[in-house]
């Protein structure tokens, strides 16, 4: 559906796009009436010149022309009422429709899976979400409803030629089907080059995002150099596509006015010789012919651009929708509300990959009770933070059955069901708002004093109240405002005030100072306490008094046992691990 780049117009994207306009019927209605009066009633002046030149002019009659030309003021008031109705309720039904579409698509993505992130770029998702969206908004106010203006105000004056005098009428439309052929060849030029525009603009769009987020690690590395000269390589492309639409553009255009003047000419040239033949009454017909075919060339001339509004807001439409009709959401056949779950934990032959044939776990089983604290632990790439991603349903497994509860976790609800797992991460995510809405995240029914309670109860009270503002204190973009320590603390309290019946810490304590580990040390504890936990962790000193320990590797748990039994074993997979960090800690 999506492709269609050699089409000049696709009907069925139209159809879809026209199709959001049923909500504003009478609005849509006022629009589309305004636009047909307004083609009809712009053909009262040209009749009225020629009657004011050929009658009242000719044969000096003064009241007559009075009354004529009070006419024509009334006729330029009803067209200035027409187009202020059909500019206001135009962009007034466009302005509503793209809110309903950015409304859809936002909707749509927040439902998507994890693995449609891990493999589209951020920026060309806002790209959608933003600039195509708002020129899908031009598609409305300055496209389709100006087109139809346009095109019946061509019919409409082409009547009135050929009614007024057929012969003169065919000398103005003369050069109609060249001055056609053009704009027809233009459209079809036009369209590939937009969908290369709009292509370049979600790779600016997506490089930039990219490079301002990780604004750090290219100072770090000192890659300003190298990552401005890749910059310079996609806005240079940038510029090559839209200047590639200037260059039909500045073809089309000029061939329009030609052949315009052309046939204003010809009108000129043959009235003249009515006039004088005595087969046109007087002046004041060719003048009227000559506003007719001004009135008929430029609406032609101009329909070209407006119709690559049109297609610009059908390739806008069809990116959009091929958004919106990706199909990555989980699926939610659940109807089982997780009201508040007792938090057993049960994988059962689990597999599950990433990338199709390329398993990230290999058929494990593994079972947590209510109110344990399970530490899993492995090298990097052995599948830990995965089982947690699982848990929530952020990816759907390969095969086996994962139980919460004795319930498999797809018979849940998946709102109630991530409603009761909280899970704090390695790399915290903060928004740019104050400290209260990051831990509520605007919950209402999470009171300020619940989160005062909350924050002593764990310990790091005093910590926000240090804070200017304490707790509406603005963390800016990605909590830049505080330290890795401070922003896990912040997820800690987050995650504690939420209530949750299974909590999740994966790496929660791997880039803290000795201090913010200490606090973080004392609020693990605390918001353990009588719920199920699962803590992922590389540095194994924090876990000894967890109730069961899972080492893994490569996909596979090779041991489990707590602390202890696990020293026990002589070569064992999680006492190799031990010893390693145990003389690193030592030595350093």
């Amino acid at each position: 559906m999506a492709d269609k780049t050699g089409k000049a117009f696709d009907l069925q994207i139209f159809i879809r796009l026209m199709s959001f306009a049923k909500r504003y019927k009478l609005n849509f209605f006022i629009a589309t009436a305004s636009t047909i009066l307004l083609a009809l009633v712009s053909l009262l002046n040209p009749y009225l010149i020629k009657e004011t030149v050929d009658k009242y002019i000719t044969d000096k009659d003064s009241q007559g022309l009075i009354n004529n030309v009070v006419l024509m003021f009334g006729v330029v008031l009803l067209e200035v009422l027409l187009r202020f109705l059909f500019i206001y309720y135009a962009n007034w039904v466009g302005q509503h429709i793209i809110r309903d579409i950015r409304a859809k698509i936002f909707r749509h993505i927040l439902q998507f899976k994890m693995s449609y992130f891990d493999k589209n770029s951020v920026g060309k998702l806002v790209t959608r979400v933003v600039s195509d969206i708002e020129t899908i908004a031009a598609f409305f106010s300055t496209g389709v409803f100006t087109i139809v203006s346009d095109i019946l105000q061509m019919f409409a004056i082409a009547a009135l030629m050929f009614y007024m005098k057929w012969k003169l009428a065919l000398i103005a439309l003369a050069v109609l089907p060249i001055l056609i052929y053009a704009t027809r060849v233009f459209q079809q030029a036009i369209k590939a080059t937009f969908q290369e525009v709009r292509n370049q603009v979600a790779n600016l769009n997506g490089f930039v995002q990219e490079r301002v987020t990780g604004m750090k690690i290219v100072q770090l590395f000192n890659r300003e150099k190298i990552e401005y000269k890749n910059f310079k390589d996609i806005n240079n492309k940038h510029k090559q596509a839209y200047i590639k639409t200037i260059w039909y553009f500045s073809i089309f255009f000029p061939i329009a006015e030609i052949l315009s003047s052309i046939g204003i000419g010809l009108i000129v040239w043959f009235g003249s010789k009515q006039i004088i033949g005595g087969e046109v009454a007087g002046p004041g017909t060719v003048m009227a012919f000559v506003q007719m075919a001004q009135m008929l060339f430029r609406p032609l001339r101009q329909i070209a651009d407006k119709f690559n509004q049109l297609q610009m807001g059908i390739v806008s439409g069809e990116r959009v929708f091929k958004i919106i009709d990706t199909e990555s959401s989980i699926v939610k056949n659940g109807t089982l509300k997780a009201e508040k779950l007792k938090g057993d934990i049960n994988f059962k032959d689990v597999r599950f990959s990433y990338i199709k044939d390329e398993e990230v776990l290999k058929g494990i089983s593994l079972d947590v009770k209510s109110g344990q604290t399970v530490a899993i632990v492995g090298a990097t790439g052995a599948g830990k933070s995965t089982i947690i991603n699982l848990i929530n349903r952020f990816y759907e497994i390969d095969s086996g059955t994962i139980c919460v509860d004795d319930v498999s976790i797809d018979k849940y609800d998946l709102e109630s069901l991530r409603n009761q797992v909280a899970v704090v991460l390695q790399d915290v995510f903060l928004f740019s708002d104050s400290i209260l809405n990051n831990i509520t995240l605007k919950d209402e029914n999470i009171t300020l004093a619940e989160v005062k309670k909350a924050a002593k109860q764990i310990g790091i009270h005093d910590f926000i109240m240090t804070l200017p503002g304490d707790y509406q204190y603005n963390v800016k973009e990605r909590g830049a405002m505080l330290s890795s320590g401070q922003r896990q603390l912040i997820a800690f309290l987050r995650a504690y005030v939420s209530k949750p019946s299974i909590l999740i810490l994966d790496e929660a304590t791997s880039s803290v100072d000795s201090h913010a580990e200490q606090m973080i040390q004392y609020a693990t504890e605390t918001i353990t306490k009588g719920r199920t936990s699962i803590v992922i962790a590389h540095r194994l000193a924090t876990i000894k008094q967890a109730d069961k320990i899972i080492v893994m590797d490569k996909g596979l748990i090779v041991e489990e046992g707590t602390h202890i039994e696990l020293l026990e074993k002589e070569e064992g997979y999680y006492k190799n691990l031990y010893d390693k960090q145990f003389s690193l800690d030592v030595a350093s």
